[in-house]
């Protein structure tokens, strides 16, 4: 919570450029945790000064691709060189304020994205690289061109790789993964799945190479190259726990039962994300076109669905998170609505046209107070 201990009416550094809050901006009336911004995001993160340094959970950028489009709030066309500068310029500035366990997020497409990844490895240290996110960003077919370009890219870094991998979050199962658990022989226990019993052998103990006896007599033996996960004493406690499944007849290859209720932690993120599970450009736009009928919706908008499955990976409830490429408020939105605090950085008048409007809608319903600040000075 940003208490006015914290933040006062201004926020400056001896750069002299401040941030001076319009206070009948204000949304929300308690737990002023989060703030929204508008001026260029350099400037406005120079006027930040210290203030956050090591505080942000996870930020979250989707930056011009400098892709040589023309889109309806911007030109994409800047020199190649002077784009990565200025956008590898501006990650300098973010990175100070990753949490030790913190992590970056950045949107980007086929046109950059290499070149990016080898600036930001300059940046982080290719030890902290975390992944490609390749996100199906579209299902339609694009029949204008060579090729039908139906994904684009988020790269991953983090503050320190290893820190973020020991308390980034799982995933929820779904219903289609919670579907893959079922109970035929009706153990008490619950739904449960079977998995292979064997495994590689390379790394083996003798104890691993064993016999195991099905109840209806049948023996088996682990296929060659390949060794039984469990000694033959674990195997038999297991056997008569009835975690061992040998198929409806008793004959079958042995697998290890693992039930749904024993299994905490979720599903580990995989680096390939369907249009179904986190949308599209299209769904995003629909969105936005919802809550502002008639206006003129950026071009290629990012799905809540995206922005909430990065901050539930990266971040939990209370955590801090930064766009300093805010747009039409997407990530401050999914920030309000998942318990999340905010900084939310933009220059266009499109930060009171749809960003504080859109948040206007979410900060009594859900809780938290926005702070709204413009920059002031040099």
């Amino acid at each position: 919570m940003f208490d006015d201990a914290s933040i006062k009416d201004t926020i400056g550094n001896p750069t002299g450029v401040y941030l001076a809050e319009v206070g009948d901006m204000r949304l929300g009336e308690r737990n002023f945790g989060s703030i929204l911004a508008r001026g260029d995001n350099d400037l406005v993160m120079d006027a930040l000064g210290t203030k956050f340094h090591e505080q942000v959970r996870c930020i979250y950028i989707d930056p011009p691709y400098n892709n040589m489009e023309s889109y309806a709030h911007y030109d994409d066309r800047d020199h190649h060189d002077e784009w990565i500068e200025k956008l590898t310029r501006h990650v300098k500035k973010l990175k100070k304020l990753l949490s030790k366990d913190g992590s970056i997020w950045i949107s980007i497409d086929d046109y950059q994205v290499h070149y990016l990844k080898v600036a930001l490895d300059g940046i982080f240290g290719r030890e902290n690289f975390v992944s490609t996110v390749i996100w199906e960003h579209r299902k339609t077919r694009e029949n204008r061109r060579a090729f039908s370009n139906n994904h684009e890219y988020i790269l991953v870094y983090a503050a320190d790789a290893n820190a973020f991998k020991r308390s980034r979050n799982r995933l929820p199962y779904d219903e289609t993964v919670k579907g893959r658990f079922k109970n035929p022989d009706d153990d008490p226990r619950g739904p449960w799945q079977s998995v292979s019993l064997n495994v590689q052998a390379g790394h083996a103990t003798k104890s691993q190479f064993h016999e195991i006896i099905s109840p209806s007599g049948k023996k088996h033996v682990p296929p060659a190259g390949r060794c039984w996960m469990y000694t033959a004493e674990r195997v038999s406690e297991l056997v008569r726990d009835n975690r061992i499944w040998f198929g409806k007849d008793g004959q079958g290859v042995p697998r290890l039962k693992r039930f749904l209720n024993e299994i905490d932690g979720g599903l580990t993120p995989q680096t390939l994300w369907r249009a179904d599970e986190v949308g599209t450009t299209d769904t995003a736009k629909k969105d936005v076109l919802r809550l502002f009928p008639g206006e003129t919706v950026f071009d290629t908008p990012k799905p809540e669905q995206l922005i909430q499955r990065i901050f539930e990976i990266s971040t939990d409830p209370g955590d801090l998170v930064l766009d300093s490429f805010l747009g039409s408020g997407t990530s401050a939105s999914v920030a309000l609505k998942t318990g999340r605090r905010f900084i939310g950085i933009e220059r266009g008048e499109h930060v009171i046209t749809h960003c504080h409007h859109r948040l206007k809608l979410l900060a009594d319903k859900y809780g938290s107070g926005i702070r709204y600040f413009e920059l002031q000075g040099d």
